[in-house]
């Protein structure tokens, strides 16, 4: 059979032109394409701003079927479903971008503590800590250390919390002294409730010297000197909290008057607490003023003398109630029933109030129950504030 050249001639046409139209549908179809994922992307946008987060996740998961190469949809997609506590899907979706073997490192590291909040928001403390610690050496390892912190506070692993907190102030992020006192105060008070006294005894002296400014070592340092008998050594260790944190004295004084009539040292206790009344006046100063005095049988100046002193300073509900509940009222078959509406008036302002979030509550903290910040409790009460 012979070769016939004039068919090739006339088919080069003919595959140019189809080769051209295949071309032109692709085009087509690519331009379709980017104008729909931009279309839903920005609608998601849209529906973001506008607080819509339902159809803002639909959208989104539109352009993430449309482009499902974009980094950016995922991670803004994972966002959306820790936001609304869809916490699985959203743990599925940073998953999905930790296997992408295209994704950069930095991505990675972006996927990777987003996974972590995930799984923080998730209350998958076990989890988040392996997440978290896995961003050692990336540009998230400040907020991961901080996070870490959070989640061992919460779990209580004060051991590892010291850990972290030491990592971060080498790091320059602040001076974490005070919370590494209070760490090895939990510590001491666990080992205290296993009957390790002298250990628990040498973490709180190592807290005193992490924070000497901090009163909390010296007053759980008095509470085990006391409760081993050890009188005069808790009177002089709350002696020396009175001069190393003097903003805490209104915290101190109760204990350090239980403590002197323990030591017999009410004379040397009532001349500290008298000057430091005379130079900030405050009620559980006053009150403890007032019982050494009572335990010193001191009856030059009775309770009602103080408290009516400290009316003429400050006016006071609370220093009222209690100079009143003494006195005798011209009609006093009504002195009961007076007595309890001031008791019950005084009430709240004798709460201590966190400074951060506003929780109220009848004792100190040195940790809010209620936003978890430290030392965020005043040591006066509401009244003083």
């Amino acid at each position: 059979m012979d070769f016939d050249i004039t068919l090739i001639l006339l088919g080069l046409p003919v595959a140019f032109v189809l080769g051209w139209l295949a071309s032109r549908m692709d085009m087509r179809q690519l331009r379709l394409e980017n104008r729909q994922a931009p279309k839903a992307y920005f609608k998601g946008l849209n529906f973001l701003l506008n607080e819509q987060q339902d159809q803002a996740i639909d959208a989104f998961i539109e352009a993430v079927q449309n482009d499902p190469d974009t980094s950016e949809l995922h991670f803004a997609l994972g966002n959306l479903f820790r936001r609304r506590g869809e916490y699985e899907r959203a743990v599925r979706v940073h998953q999905h971008l930790l296997s992408r073997g295209d994704l950069s490192l930095d991505d990675r590291h972006r996927a990777q503590h987003a996974l972590a909040l995930d799984y923080l928001k998730a209350g998958l403390l076990d989890r988040a800590e392996d997440a978290l610690i896995k961003l050692e050496g990336s540009r998230f390892e400040a907020q991961a250390r901080l996070a870490l912190l959070s989640n061992y506070e919460r779990s209580r692993d004060w051991e590892h919390a010291a850990v972290i907190a030491q990592k971060l102030e080498s790091a320059g992020q602040g001076s974490f002294k005070g919370r590494l006192s209070h760490y090895l105060c939990e510590q001491a008070s666990s080992l205290v409730a296993s009957q390790q006294l002298d250990k628990a005894a040498a973490v709180l002296l190592q807290a005193v010297e992490t924070a000497p400014e901090a009163p909390r070592p010296r007053m759980d340092l008095a509470r085990l000197q006391h409760s081993q008998g050890q009188f005069s050594q808790a009177f002089a260790t709350l002696t020396e909290a009175t001069q190393a944190a003097p903003a805490a004295v209104a915290l101190i004084a109760p204990l350090l008057a239980q403590y002197a009539i323990a030591a017999h040292g009410t004379e040397a206790a009532l001349a500290l607490l008298k000057d430091i009344y005379a130079q900030a006046p405050a009620l559980d100063v006053l009150d403890a003023i007032v019982a050494l005095e009572a335990a010193q049988g001191d009856t030059t100046s009775t309770a009602r003398d103080w408290y009516a002193r400290h009316l003429e300073q400050e006016p006071s509900l609370v220093a009222a109630a209690k100079w009143i509940a003494g006195e005798k009222l011209e009609h006093e078959q009504f002195h009961p029933q007076v007595q309890r509406a001031l008791d019950h008036a005084v009430k709240p302002l004798t709460r201590y109030r966190c400074a951060a979030c506003g929780f109220e509550a009848k004792q100190h903290f040195w940790q809010c129950p209620g936003c978890q910040a430290w030392d965020s409790y005043p040591a006066r009460r509401v009244e003083e504030l």
